[in-house]
């Protein structure tokens, strides 16, 4: 049989603080023959021992084997002076608890924020927004993304001018099956939203009218799909947080063999999902319900040729024309009509006359496949000088410039040598000035504006050098008034061509703290350039005309 001697702990006296010790007479076999509760015998037993006064708060289950008849099992729980169940504390606090600890982590790195879109692509769920010049009046149409479809589809029109309720109705229609849907929004600067509703994913149109226009802007209505990744990420954090639950339940039960196997099985599951979890990012996401069909040009798609024209051929000064921009796939002879957004509008259309008192920065109207359209009104004779920004889905940015005349009229005068007045329906009334040298930069180019700042039309552009070399990065900052919001995606735009017109520049700014736009422009060659910088507050566009002489490089 096996002898057993009873030791009372030290400082804890009664029967419930007594530890089990082995005696040191005790047979030799039949130490060794212990074992746990259960089928599997252990080898050797584990040594009790006291940690400092305290005796262990849990022993495991044991049952005596050898010359024991029956399976005799004896349970101690020693927890001060009252037994009670908590044999699975150590198992919680070794166990349990790291396991729980993971699940936590791996849900939280799950249900982290989203990555924000990017400037160019519009993504599953992301806002798409462009600009239009319709009616006389310069808007940006936002449509919010959406997560479900069939569901709703909100639609808005922000106007960066002064507008007396500008009426904009609203059609969608699907490409694919012809389903469309009407509804109608007004232009403001904080505009409410028109809820639409439509029944699948993939290509639509909107169509816009205002006044007697009308544009139809396509865009592609995007669900993200999900991946097989976060089947698998969700999949172990749900096995996990069952195993889990059920190793509590089963600790708590005086099972601590089966507890610790399902502990296992819930850190296995947390593992699988920790894993996909580094992985997936590196891994090529599924495209969104809706999608375009992948391209399979290997080299992209050929630039785009364009044919500009005005309408009627020869405009006079003073009246309004249509500058009408056709675009053709040179391989194909065909309309090009897979324009993307590039910075918030299909297009980007900057009219100059040759001397550069006239300036217009619009975003002409998609009225049929492959035509672009926006009105306009010249106030001079003269020849004007056009250049269009573009890009094309698997191609790159394009610049199409381009150049036609004004006639004179019997009710227009010569060119005069002072600034032409603003027109009354032009989308930036700011625009029209004569461009006037740049100064070089103040000693602390970093100041804002004063509350006493004169309007932004006669503030004056820093430049850094004071003069710039060609070939050499220039600084340029112009102060603004406060409450100065994106316009086309940036908070300022600095357009520049040289006095020829070969060359167009448009850069933005890219955030800089304070009442200020500030822009970095490395001039190609020396000479005289227009430049106009551009921005929008609460209720305009603001367009500063200067000119930049550089000057050339020394020689070496």
């Amino acid at each position: 049989m096996i002898h057993r001697t009873p030791r009372l702990a030290a400082g804890a006296p009664g029967p419930a603080a007594r530890t089990p010790r082995l005696a040191a007479s005790a047979p030799e076999p039949a130490v060794r023959t212990l074992r746990l509760a259960g089928r599997a015998p252990w080898a050797a037993v584990r040594r009790l021992r006291l940690a400092g006064r305290a005796p262990w708060a849990a022993v495991r289950t044991l049952r005596l084997a050898g010359r024991t008849p029956g399976p005799a099992v004896r349970t101690v729980w020693l927890v001060g002076r009252a037994p009670g169940p908590v044999r699975s504390s150590w198992l919680a606090a070794r166990v349990l608890r790291p396991a729980a600890a993971l699940v936590v982590a791996a849900a939280g790195a799950v249900l982290g924020p989203a990555a924000p879109a990017s400037a160019h692509t519009v993504t599953a769920g992301a806002d798409l927004r462009i600009a239009q010049t319709i009616a006389g009046a310069e808007v940006t149409v936002v449509i919010k993304g959406t997560s479900r479809v069939p569901g709703p589809l909100s639609v808005g029109v922000i106007a960066y001018q002064p507008v007396s309720g500008l009426p904009v109705s609203l059609q969608i229609r699907s490409v694919e099956d012809g389903h469309s849907v009407t509804g109608a929004a007004q232009a403001a600067a904080d505009p409410a939203y028109t809820q639409l509703r439509v029944e699948r994913t993939g290509p639509h149109e909107l169509t816009l009218r205002a006044g007697d226009e009308t544009a139809v802007i396509p865009f592609r209505v995007l669900v993200e799909r999900e991946s097989m990744g976060e089947l698998l990420i969700y999949g172990g954090l749900f096995l996990a947080a069952m195993l889990l639950v059920g190793g509590l339940l089963t600790g708590a039960t005086a099972r601590p063999g089966r507890a610790m196997a399902l502990a296992a099985g819930a850190a296995a599951g947390v593992t699988v999902a920790a894993m996909v979890i580094v992985f997936e990012p590196g891994l090529p996401a599924p495209p969104p319900d809706g999608a375009a069909p992948t391209s399979t040009a290997a080299q992209g798609r050929p630039y785009v040729q364009s044919r500009v024209e005005t309408v009627p051929a020869r405009p006079g000064a003073g009246e309004e024309f249509t500058l009408r921009v056709d675009l053709i796939d040179g391989s194909t002879g065909r309309p090009v009509d897979d324009l993307t957004a590039h910075h918030e509008a299909l297009a980007h259309v900057v009219v100059t006359s040759q001397d550069g008192r006239y300036f217009r920065h619009v975003h002409p109207l998609r009225t049929a496949p492959g035509r672009l359209e926006v009105r306009l009104s010249a106030d001079r004779p003269g020849r004007y000088l056009a250049y269009v920004e573009l890009e094309r889905e698997d191609s790159g940015g394009q610049l199409l410039p381009a150049h036609f005349e004004v006639a004179a009229t019997t009710a227009t005068s010569p060119p005069a040598t002072t600034p032409a007045s603003p027109q009354p329906d032009a989308p930036q009334p700011d625009a029209i000035a004569t461009p006037q040298p740049a100064t070089p930069a103040s000693p602390h180019p970093g100041a804002t504006a004063t509350p006493s700042l004169p309007p932004a039309t006669s503030a004056t552009p820093r430049l850094q050098p004071a003069t710039p070399i060609a070939g050499r990065p220039t600084t340029i900052e112009l102060d603004t008034p406060p409450g100065v919001r994106p316009w086309l995606g940036m908070t300022g735009h600095l357009l520049l061509r040289d006095e020829t017109g070969g060359f167009f520049g448009h850069v933005h700014e890219m955030g800089t703290p304070g009442s200020r736009v500030r822009f970095t422009f490395t001039f190609p060659a020396p000479g005289r350039y227009l430049a106009w910088i551009q921005y929008a507050t609460a209720d305009r566009i603001v367009t500063a005309p200067f000119t930049v002489d550089v000057a050339a490089a020394e020689a070496r």
